[in-house]
């Protein structure tokens, strides 16, 4: 209960600081609605989902891809965040103080998963304007629908870790935001977000149906009733909410790890 209670105060401090900084949440709810109005009348006439090129159908196979991959671009943010603390010394001054010692990265991180879910809230009103209809097969399963924001939700919290190691392992806040964003251009990309990965190539095929991000993106679109991608003998494809849970579980379990190990190393 007391590490609890260390990792809530620091999450409550990350969240007052958050509320006093406006433009931190401003910018960053700008990129995923630009990609949203981008992706949906930019690409949604030329996109086959399904064998339909109906720009309506490509919105609803859409958003669950954009609500991912704005979820786990929340990682570059926590990792500046935790390089800015360290940078200016305010790390050293909390291990000073007598709390758990994963405190500071679990409060760090709840912070940024409440400032997650403030956005996903924005930007799913966003889709709404623009055309997304979640729940088409099943208009009055709610449940499926929260569930499956709760699915994207615990990615991002999951990627979250990743971000807070990459900010413990980098000397500048600059550095910790590029090295927090280079490795998920691929990871967002390689996957069924955009496109119907039976559409690409057939080497690459199965490193994006095997991509925890592609798990998630897939179990989003069963549970919102939107329209899917083609069949797949993959298994996170064949069961894609258990494959999300099971990727984002093992991913929080191994970086927290390694982030709360580097923490003290790198503040001893």
């Amino acid at each position: 209960m007391s590490a609890v209670n260390d990792s809530l105060v620091i999450a409550r401090r990350n969240l007052i600081r958050m509320s006093r900084i406006p433009e931190m949440i401003i910018f960053g709810l700008i990129q995923p609605i630009m990609f949203v109005v981008l992706f949906t009348y930019v690409f949604g006439g030329s996109m086959n989902v399904g064998g339909s090129t109906d720009p309506d159908v490509y919105k609803n196979f859409l958003m669950a891809g954009i609500f991912a991959q704005t979820v786990t671009f929340a990682t570059a943010g926590a990792g500046a965040g935790i390089a800015d603390d360290m940078h200016k010394g305010l790390i050293d001054r909390f291990r000073s103080l007598p709390m758990a010692r994963g405190a500071v990265l679990t409060g760090r991180t709840i912070a940024d998963l409440v400032q997650t879910a403030l956005t996903l809230l924005v930007l799913a009103v966003v889709a709404l304007l623009v055309g997304w209809r979640p729940g088409s097969a099943d208009p009055t399963n709610f449940a499926k629908i929260l569930a499956g924001f709760g699915l994207l939700l615990l990615l991002g919290y999951a990627f979250t870790w990743i971000g807070a190691l990459i900010g413990l392992s980098v000397r500048t806040p600059e550095a910790a935001t590029s090295g927090g964003l280079i490795w998920l251009f691929p990871v967002t990309f390689i996957s069924n977000a955009f496109v119907d990965s039976s559409q690409m190539a057939s080497w690459l095929r199965p490193i994006a149906e095997w991509n925890p991000f592609s798990a998630t993106v897939q179990a989003c679109r069963k549970l919102f009733g939107d329209p899917g991608v083609s069949p797949s003998d993959a298994w996170p494809m064949a069961h894609p909410v258990w494959a999300s849970l099971i990727y984002s579980v093992v991913i929080i379990a191994i970086f927290r790890t390694l982030a709360v190990r580097k923490y003290r190393s790198a503040t001893a």
